[in-house]
């Protein structure tokens, strides 16, 4: 890792130590990975199709596991590598961020025809995360070629001395190791003029790491994509959604496997099978859970990131934006019985200037979301979910404009 200016989220500190050790105590030692393998198992978590994970470190007060629990090999299979389309294609090359311990690449090779031309680069900022890669079993055959890969760049590095893989990558495949941080690695491949058919983007969760979901961070990933291409990630956390819209990309679900769906992005909306839902279209584009992470810098740490995006929330809440609170925005032009819900959707419809649910001006936002319109304006269609969320996001600001200029 190169002098940066924050620590990212990693695995759990205790399993990193083993890595760590392995390096100190395994130069010239033939026993020293089976040693370390033996270490390891009592970090392992095992999930539902039989593939480990581990858990993160403790940040907030709180550790995450790396995979879900319903299966990590398949989690990569579902989320990432059937999603990104790569089917009948004859040569692909694919970016895998924060690849750690290397499921996603291998499912990627495992699932595509034994013909294909990859060009795989993955990258991966903590050094340790990649060394467990080389302690782990798994059932999938293509593993033993990612860490083939991952110990070829060890060895060329200096963090090992003994080569234990013989077999060699076959010459179809082509798998570069990018030991730094992601911010960092963007920034090359676009100097080098690389461009992807899929970009999985996997790291922690966007409140654990939201310097990978920032507007700037996707900004660089769009840049790298081919007119076809997809980005895909397993989160649908709405500023993370907001992020892609923000940066000109078409969004939209992507397959739910154990947690919440993913979202998939792309320059090409017919590579979107599914937009996303109205009420997500509507809190991205009128609360302010829509708030995206920004890295103006493109160095920042997680901790200015969300404190920036909290402040920034705080100010629009009220004032530019619907407070995310009771999710106002989904019943905008809806019928919402009397009660204590009902009285707080309204106070925040009137911080805004609106005087009701079925209001001209609740209606009038909305009705990109709507086949027919039905603000009385002869709107026509919108036809993705990135264009509803520009005219509702732009609809919102001129009425808001508009109620500032009166008063």
């Amino acid at each position: 890792m190169k002098d940066h200016e924050y620590k990212a989220l990693t695995i759990h500190e205790e399993a990193l130590q083993i890595a760590r050790n392995f390096l100190d105590e395994g130069r010239g030692d033939e026993a020293a990975r089976e040693n370390a393998k033996d270490l390891l198992k009592e970090h392992l978590i095992e999930t539902d199709d039989g593939s480990y994970t581990l858990k993160s470190d403790i940040s907030g007060g709180k550790s995450e596991t790396m995979h879900t629990q319903h299966g990590a090999l398949s989690e990569a299979l579902e989320k990432f590598v059937k999603p990104a389309h790569l089917e009948g294609k004859d040569k692909v090359a694919i970016l895998d961020i924060c690849s750690g311990l290397g499921y996603n690449a291998a499912s990627c090779i495992e699932y595509l025809d034994d013909h294909v031309q990859m060009d795989l680069d993955m990258v991966e900022i903590s050094r340790e995360t990649i060394i467990l890669a080389l302690l782990l079993e798994t059932p999938l055959k293509s593993y033993k070629t990612v860490q083939k890969a991952v110990e070829n760049q060890l060895y060329e590095d200096g963090d090992i001395t003994i080569k234990h893989f013989k077999e060699e990558i076959t010459s179809r495949i082509r798998i570069n190791l990018h030991i730094d941080d992601a911010r960092a690695v963007v920034k090359e491949l676009k100097s080098q003029k690389k461009t992807y058919d899929a970009v999985f983007l996997d790291p922690f969760s966007p409140l654990k790491s939201p310097e990978l979901y920032t507007n700037e961070f996707f900004e660089s990933l769009k840049n790298l994509l081919k007119n076809n291409g997809v980005i895909l990630t397993y989160t649908s956390a709405a500023p993370v959604r907001s992020a892609v819209v923000n940066t000109g990309l078409h969004v939209g679900e992507g397959p739910s496997f154990g947690r919440s769906g993913g979202t998939v992005a792309s320059l090409n909306p017919e590579m979107i099978d599914e937009p996303l839902s109205t009420n997500d279209e509507r809190m991205i584009a009128l609360s302010d859970a829509g708030i995206p992470f920004k890295d103006p810098g493109f160095k920042g740490s997680s901790q200015d990131i969300l404190k920036h995006r909290e402040e920034e929330r705080k100010i629009s809440r009220g004032k530019s934006k619907f407070s995310s609170t009771v999710k106002t925005p989904i019943y905008l032009n809806e019928e919402l019985e009397d009660g204590r819900l009902k009285r707080r959707v309204l106070n925040n419809l009137k911080k805004l200037g609106f005087t009701d649910l079925k209001s001209p001006e609740a209606r009038y936002v909305v009705c990109s979301q709507y086949k027919e319109c039905i603000c009385g304006g002869g709107c026509g269609n919108f036809n993705n979910s990135r264009e509803r969320i520009y005219e509702m996001s732009h609809r919102l600001r001129s009425i808001v404009t508009m109620m500032i200029n009166i008063h």
